[in-house]
């Protein structure tokens, strides 16, 4: 086998293996089970792809551009890839698939997994003759460094969207400018590089720690507060006398503005929705008492069942329910571990 083949594979042996045990460890601090390990996979695979991208496109502007190579790896570099990493992120909070910051983390040191193999892969092959130890440190440093950004973009992200859940863009700003600082910082070589190594295994860690510590003590006080209502509202509905009942009032109300069947396809809907996310919290909490639980096999079919009724009552009639039915990222993200 020729030496540059064995460098390249010792070199990806030595800066690769600990990102993953970090996000290995990431995985199994989360004892809600927030992230299944196929969507681990989907997020590694997006950084691999995303990383191929971002590379080509630094090479198109450093050839375009008058700018000098190690100015644009401090500035221009940063910026290209911080934003690159971000875009799965901001689809994940676009369509409601990320619940709390836990699993925000976990998504984003997944894709900063992903983008590090082929950034070293790529560095390893362009200058083969860097020694075993430059990669091992580079492998905790860079990698490291990659993971953590994307990881601190996607929890102050989803952590600025449940307070304006309603506009994205300023919602994400804040987090990536941070995370393109730290990786132009990074990029510097202020600090030697065991030095460099040694400050990204203390710091990004311990940051994400006490983000896995703050989610998991929200996840339990949302699941507490937020599966006794459901209950509470499902047994008026199901004793048959919810007429009595502030809901029942509401519904009488909408007589006047929908026809009978779409106010009983109304009521039917507000049932399903919450015996759903009943379930979904249900199984939430098994987990983190340690039961592996699977979701009912007729779930499908109550899934089915509830788009149709979403057809049947409109847009109308679901801003109509929405004083019940709370639909923000978090309550749409409970309905979907159900179908995961």
């Amino acid at each position: 086998m020729n030496s540059s083949v064995i460098a390249l594979i010792l070199g990806v042996v030595a800066s690769l293996p600990p990102v993953f045990l970090f996000l290995g460890a990431l995985i199994l601090l989360d004892s809600y089970k927030l992230v299944t390990l196929r969507s681990v996979v989907w997020a590694i695979l997006f950084g691999c792809g995303i990383a191929v991208v971002a590379l080509g496109v630094n090479e198109v502007i450093l050839s375009a551009s008058w700018m000098k190579r190690m100015v644009y790896v401090r500035y221009g570099a940063p910026i290209v890839e911080e934003c690159a990493k971000a875009l799965y992120i901001v689809y994940l909070l676009k369509t409601k698939r990320i619940g709390f910051m836990v699993d925000a983390a976990i998504y984003g040191f997944a894709i900063g997994a992903g983008f590090a193999v082929i950034e070293n892969v790529y560095y390893l092959w362009s200058l083969p003759d860097t020694n075993f130890l430059v990669w091992l440190i580079r492998g905790f440093g860079t990698a490291v460094m990659h993971g953590g950004t994307t990881a601190i973009f996607a929890v102050m992200s989803k952590s600025i969207s449940e307070v304006k859940s309603a506009r994205l863009l300023p919602a994400v700003v804040p987090g990536l400018v941070i995370a393109v600082g730290i990786h132009s910082l990074f990029n510097h070589f202020l600090l030697p590089p065991v030095i460099s190594t040694v400050s990204d295994l203390v710091v990004l860690p311990s940051i994400l720690v006490i983000v896995f510590r703050q989610s998991e003590k929200a996840t339990s006080h949302w699941l507490g507060t937020g599966f006794d209502s459901d209950v509470e509202m499902i047994e008026l509905i199901n004793r048959g006398n919810v007429s009595s009942t502030n809901i029942g009032v509401y519904l009488q109300a909408l007589q006047d503005k929908f026809t009978p069947e779409v106010v009983a396809d109304l009521l039917c809907y507000l049932r399903l929705y919450l015996e759903l996310a009943i379930q979904a919290k249900g199984i939430l909490l098994m987990r983190q008492a340690g039961f592996d639980v699977t979701p009912d096999p007729s779930i499908r079919e109550h899934f089915n069942e509830l788009r149709y009724l979403e057809q049947s009552i409109g847009k109308t009639g679901q801003l109509a329910l929405s004083p019940f039915v709370h639909k923000s990222s978090r309550d749409v993200w409970q309905i979907r571990t159900l179908a995961t």
